[in-house]
């Protein structure tokens, strides 16, 4: 055999590898997903957190990067270890490595295999609640709206918790599948919502979901609009819009409420719809958690306060920095749908984007339940351009095993 045909026999040998550790990474987060939805308490969160982050880096080490996307690892990964050391969270860090890992994946195939999986997941263990083996089936007590209510929860922990799983898989089955979709799937899918809604009664998930399946009906009836750069332009504008309204609510300067209700007259309006939860920002915790007086440039350690908005968490998790990042990231991700013509990529992200405002379901230590960082993981190379046709390559399969053919 050739050089060459025996390169090219080690190169697709190491591919299979990296994918092999690709998939085995995704399977242990979504179990790991499944399991804190469940009663369960995992006492190896940690550690099987760590076996995840040494598979996905092993993707990485078997798959070749240009030098501008080496670089690009190297700063990102410098932000991820940054932000570990003074924070002691490592999910930038295990981030990163996902995202760099997804390079050369088909993350078609990956993001069906997430969607069967989590789907069966969560069945199970609404059919183990429902049978009264594990878990619990419904929740009553005062949800904060002042009376008692009985909402089931179908093992999944909480209502909320329900119906936000639902609008997840409902949001990626309607990624993978809406070319496929007829009229009537659209009108089955609103049924199924609001039927999930009279046992959850969860305002905000059945909102998003309705949203969710109003875009995709648009975009696959309106066949032009996903080639449309203002459609795209309008995502980025929504996403920025929540982006700082979450941030005016959580600056004191312009919206401290005094006697219970807030001054500024756009944060008192959306407060009086989301039962305390910008409230609880001031008052949930004695020293005002959450609220930009407790933000920093890389967060601290201590910044471990829980509550309910999504983008408020991210800035007072991981520090203004990385939450800036974050915000670039995602705007480059919605041009990045543009260049595809991706009308449900659209779709997800502006939904996800009004539904982080109210909920941090997508800023947790739990990258499995994020898809928009697959999406990412998806188009991460494609953000940096097109690389140069005399762009070299580096193969670190080939310089672990030292040889030094470049491709």
């Amino acid at each position: 055999m050739s050089m060459d045909g025996q390169i090219a026999k080690e190169k697709t040998k190491i591919e299979k590898i990296g994918v092999t550790l690709l998939y085995l990474y995704v399977t242990l987060e979504i179990v790991i997903v499944i399991i804190d939805k469940s009663n369960y308490t995992n006492p190896f969160e940690g550690q099987l957190f760590r076996i995840a982050f040494l598979l996905a880096f092993g993707k990485v080490i078997l798959t070749r990067y240009s030098f501008r996307e080496w670089a690009a690892l190297l700063l990102s990964g410098i932000l991820g270890f940054v932000s570990y050391k003074l924070t002691g969270r490592n999910e930038i860090l295990r981030i990163v490595v996902f995202l760099w890992a997804c390079k050369d994946a088909d993350m078609g195939k990956v993001l069906k295999y997430v969607f069967y999986m989590t789907a069966a997941g969560c069945l199970l263990l609404a059919a183990l609640s429902l049978t009264g083996v594990y878990g619990g089936l419904a929740l009553e007590t005062d949800f904060g709206r002042g009376y008692t209510q009985i909402r089931y929860c179908l093992g999944l922990g909480h209502p909320n918790a329900l119906h936000c799983m639902f609008m997840m898989l409902l949001l990626l089955g309607l990624y993978l599948y809406n070319e496929r979709m007829k009229w009537y799937g659209y009108l089955i899918l609103c049924a199924l919502n609001y039927g999930l809604f009279l046992l959850t009664d969860s305002n905000t998930g059945t909102f998003i979901s309705f949203c969710g399946i109003f875009g995709a009906a648009v975009i696959h009836y309106w066949r032009g609009l996903k080639e449309k750069r203002w459609a795209y332009l309008a995502g980025i504008a929504v996403f920025l819009f929540c982006v700082g309204f979450s941030i005016l609510a959580a600056d004191s300067r312009f919206a401290k409420p005094k006697d219970y209700w807030f001054q500024n007259p756009l944060v008192g309006k959306v407060e009086s719809r989301l039962n305390g939860r910008i409230m609880d920002l001031y008052y949930g915790s004695v020293n005002s958690e959450g609220t930009t007086a407790t933000w920093s440039l890389f967060s601290r350690p201590e910044n471990d306060y829980y509550f309910d908005m999504g983008f408020v968490r991210l800035f007072y998790w991981y520090g203004i920095i990385p939450g800036g990042i974050y915000v670039l990231l995602n705007v480059a991700l919605l041009w990045q749908f543009y260049k595809k013509k991706d009308g449900m990529g659209l779709v997800m992200m502006t939904a996800l984007s009004v539904y982080t405002v109210v909920e941090a379901h997508l800023v947790s230590v739990y990258i499995g339940r994020n898809y928009l960082l697959f999406l990412m993981g998806m188009y991460g190379s494609s953000m940096l351009g097109p690389c140069s046709g005399k762009e070299e390559y580096l193969w670190t399969a080939y310089r672990l095993l030292g040889k030094t053919e470049r491709l």
